[in-house]
């Protein structure tokens, strides 16, 4: 069974509140024959499209081949957060890769923030960024961190937009009795996930990239001009570029076994009316310090989008009962509001939480893994990619020297294996350990 079939209708995007409220973009042509590009990019998310995008800008001609629609994967179902830094804190980075180089890796996480406003603001993109994402945390050792970070980012790497939280300070802001304090990152944001993507592919489209939808790539042949083949055509190029993240299958097992995908879920709830501002009292997204962490964030029309849970095989759960339970924990005095979408989605982590960059051939790259922080992380990607391929490959080789342990257990255990270390984590959450 692969992925890209288990739960979704071919050609189309989930029947989310996302794909009901996005901008028109009308259907790209299949792949039929062959074609010759500079580079053929796999994936039509994020990181594709911004590689697409970055590489046509630089006058590269580029073929984009994405198995259903642009956007169609996470990047059009995420919960739109765009947060700072890197997905791990700047302590274990330091830990991990020494001073200097985790100054450089929080320096990219910034950029990552500030190319998605500019892409939209450069591309008249129909997306808007709002600032603030709160994280919202249920014990007191977790507040003590999360102000103790904030103190550190702002001494040692000049961040200043964090505000620390007491309990009454969460609790005005997100109208919940289930946390004990956190703080607001002020110069994070969030977005409509799949008019952003929508959003790159007019701007792709408009740069001259040939984007190809309905074209699933079914093998990829090595060699000094590598050749991706679809059922019904071939793209011959001097490059390739894979972005397929979560979505990958068996197309290169070298970043599979490194990459693992798991299942997300998000609801939207009727519109809230005049009980938005008891939910939310100001236009902010929100994570908790769950490790199945809960997000959420309003609606332009007033609705609570609510994200949590996941799954860890092919099929779906039932999807409005499975993060309902999760909702009313936060929010009780939603138990009479309606559920009008639920749909869920593919992301994909790494054990340490750190995106895959790889070499995969000296001219074949990969850029996968973002681990809940791929909005602007995979955007960025793109652009690092495009550079890689210029022959400036200094940032892309920075990420892609982090280390990325293999799965144990190879393809056969390690989804049974993660199951089993989810549940562990799953209980110490209900336990409060």
């Amino acid at each position: 069974m692969n992925l890209l079939h288990a739960n979704d209708r071919p050609g189309e995007y989930p029947r989310s509140w996302y794909a009901e409220t996005a901008a028109e973009l009308a259907p790209f042509p299949a792949l039929a024959g062959e074609v010759q590009a500079d580079v053929c990019v796999v994936g039509g998310g994020y990181t594709g499209l911004s590689t697409a995008l970055h590489l046509a800008e630089r006058g590269y001609s580029v073929v984009l081949l994405e198995a259903h629609r642009m956007g169609f994967g996470a990047s059009g179902r995420n919960g739109g957060q765009a947060g700072s830094g890197q997905r791990l804190e700047q302590e274990e980075l330091e830990a991990m890769v020494g001073l200097e180089d985790a100054r450089k890796l929080w320096e990219l996480g910034e950029e990552a923030k500030a190319l998605v406003r500019g892409l939209i603001a450069r591309h008249d993109m129909p997306v808007t960024f709002h600032p603030g994402i709160a994280h919202a945390c249920r014990k007191a050792s977790e507040v003590a961190h999360s102000h103790a970070y904030a103190e550190k980012l702002a001494r040692d790497y000049g961040y200043d937009r964090i505000e620390p939280l007491d309990r009454d300070g969460i609790r005005r802001l997100i109208g919940s009795d289930a946390y004990v304090g956190g703080d607001i990152d002020r110069g994070a944001g969030h977005l409509h996930p799949l008019n952003f993507a929508i959003g790159l592919a007019r701007a792709c489209d408009a740069a001259g990239v040939r984007l190809h939808e309905q074209s699933l790539v079914t093998r990829i042949v090595h060699g000094s001009e590598p050749a991706v083949e679809t059922d019904r055509g071939r793209v011959r190029a001097r490059w390739v570029v894979l972005g397929a993240n979560g979505y990958l299958g068996g197309l290169e097992p070298s970043v599979a076994a490194r990459v693992m995908p798991i299942n997300n879920f998000i609801l939207a709830t009727e519109p809230l009316g005049a009980r938005a501002a008891d939910v939310l009292a100001e236009p902010v997204a929100v994570a908790d310090t769950r490790f199945v962490v809960n997000y959420w964030r309003l609606s332009e029309d007033g609705r609570l989008l609510f994200g949590g849970g996941e799954s860890y095989g092919y099929r779906f759960p039932d999807i409005a009962r499975t993060v309902r339970k999760p909702m009313l924990e936060v929010y009780p005095q939603l138990r009479d509001v309606a559920i009008t979408h639920a749909w869920g989605g593919t992301l994909a982590i790494t054990i340490n939480r750190m995106p895959c960059f790889a070499r995969v051939a000296p001219n074949v790259l990969s850029a996968s893994g973002y681990s809940g922080h791929g909005v602007a992380m995979a955007t960025l990607a793109g652009r690092l990619m495009a550079e890689a391929v210029a022959g400036q490959a200094e940032r892309f080789d920075l990420m892609a020297a982090l280390p990325q342990p293999r799965f144990p257990g190879g393809a056969a255990l390690r989804w049974p294996m993660l199951v089993l270390a989810m549940s562990w984590y799953a209980m110490r959450d209900r336990l409060g350990i």
